[in-house]
């Protein structure tokens, strides 16, 4: 593997932005220091006036492979996250066939070890009846369980309450949830298909997935993990009332129960389906305005302890469909980073709390081996940024394989410049070099 001298570097991590230079070599950070200039390396990146980031940890990505490759691929989702700085991710169950037994697992991890130019990481698919398969899985080299506590995309609800008792009780692993109350959708959507038939308004989303169905699973699911000790991680928080839920008066290493944000309920907004429609559709649903303000505050509080994206593409002929048929979901990891910059030039949030939510507070929440952190011995997992570098967001420059945006026609005031993924330089300046792939995430649990 080459090695790589990076020079003149602003460092964020850990609180601290430093000037400072790189060696990277056999995959890991060999050297930090502030004249590491004599140093020989294969490759040098002069990144003068330009900050670099521990390389993103998304916690919840959905690339459709296998069984729906005609929205995305791991290949061309991995991709598209590493131009955007996401160099490890975390893939969800709801293929076809669901990952929800350990042979079709293992299926997964053995495609991204041939296509994945990212690190990557699979979380096993719960159902009602497969607890006994669940228990054969090493958590030391799987990310978690994902539980669908409200359907969506290729319907896995866990919706029989023994199931869900006995997966609380029994599984020694974080259980990633996504907390909708199915019963209560169903009612609202019973409610507005009689006013409008099958074609109702998008913007009714937020009514009918709305704050109460949310707030119902999640405080069941809470009240659950209390009961039985579990670790819960509740997934995309959309409401204001949630918060409730979560607390920032302990460190994240000591919480049992935590929550993360994602892309799209920080950004967008009810008022925004009126010009978006379907492709701001999202399950949970996009919601106030005051519910994107009280979850933004909750990120900035340590209320809610890590930001991702749900990256979940679908084609824009099933997003032309009439909401009752049109899917939820839509690519976002190619542009999650320079999202949250665009906050940062806002004045809304700092470079080091970025680097805390979507870098280090994943990798301490997961308890991820050697990355997260840029730190001498850890894997080189890296993104360089050039914070004064406007681009506007257009279909030619678009890499998820369903080629579409909810941001297009944005202009993003940063740009990714450099990506190195395990000690590899994956992405520069609009260039690949896939002769490496990403590897496989490693987990250190006592739990």
């Amino acid at each position: 593997m080459k090695s790589i001298l990076i020079t003149g570097a602003n460092i964020v991590n850990e609180g601290r932005i430093s000037p400072g230079d790189m060696l990277v070599e056999d995959g890991r950070i060999s050297k930090l220091g502030e004249d590491l200039s004599a140093e020989k390396a294969d490759i040098h990146i002069d990144a003068s006036g330009k900050y670099l980031f521990p390389g993103l940890i998304d916690d919840q990505v959905h690339f459709r492979e296998p069984g729906l490759t005609h929205k995305a691929e791991i290949y061309t989702e991995a991709k598209a996250g590493v131009a955007g700085g996401t160099t490890s991710y975390m893939e969800m169950p709801n293929t076809i066939p669901q990952a929800t037994t350990v042979e079709l697992l293992e299926q997964k991890y053995s495609r991204a070890s041939e296509v994945s130019l990212a690190n990557y990481s699979f979380f096993m698919g719960a159902t009602n009846s497969n607890l006994d398969e669940i228990m054969k899985v090493n958590f030391d080299e799987v990310c978690g369980l994902k539980i669908f506590q409200g359907s969506s995309t290729g319907n896995m609800v866990v919706d029989n309450i023994e199931s869900l008792e006995g997966i609380f009780k029994e599984c020694k692993a974080i259980i990633a949830i996504h907390s909708e109350n199915d019963s209560i959708i169903k009612a609202n959507l019973d409610e507005f298909k009689s006013i409008y038939g099958e074609d109702i308004p998008v913007k009714f989303h937020p009514k009918i997935r709305s704050e109460e169905a949310c707030y119902d699973a999640s405080s069941r699911a809470v009240a659950m993990a209390k009961k039985y000790g579990t670790r819960l991680h509740i997934l995309h928080i959309s409401t204001a009332k949630e918060l409730e839920l979560f607390t920032n008066t302990i460190p994240l290493e000591e919480k049992k129960v935590t929550a993360e944000a994602c892309i799209h309920h920080l950004w967008f907004s009810e008022a925004d389906y009126d010009t978006k429609g379907n492709l701001i559709k999202w399950n949970p649903a996009v919601k106030t305005a005051k519910d994107r303000e009280a979850i933004f505050n909750a990120v900035l509080d340590g209320t809610i302890d890590v930001v991702a994206t749900d990256h979940a593409p679908h084609t824009l002929e099933e997003k032309a469909q009439i909401y009752t048929k049109a899917p939820s979901g839509g690519p976002l990891n190619q542009h999650s980073l320079v999202a949250m910059l665009d906050f940062y030039h806002q004045g809304k949030i700092s470079l080091e709390t970025i680097a805390l939510k979507m870098c280090h507070n994943v990798a301490t929440l997961f308890n991820i081996k050697e990355r997260g952190f840029i730190r001498e011995g850890y894997y080189a997992d890296l993104v360089l940024v050039d914070l004064n570098n406007p681009w506007k967001v257009g279909r030619e420059n678009i890499l998820s394989k369903c080629g579409w945006s909810p941001f297009e026609g944005h202009t993003f005031q940063s740009k990714v410049t450099h990506t190195v993924v395990s000690g590899h330089l994956a992405y520069e300046n609009g260039a690949f070099y896939e002769d490496k792939k990403g590897e496989r995430l490693k987990f250190s649990r006592n739990f």
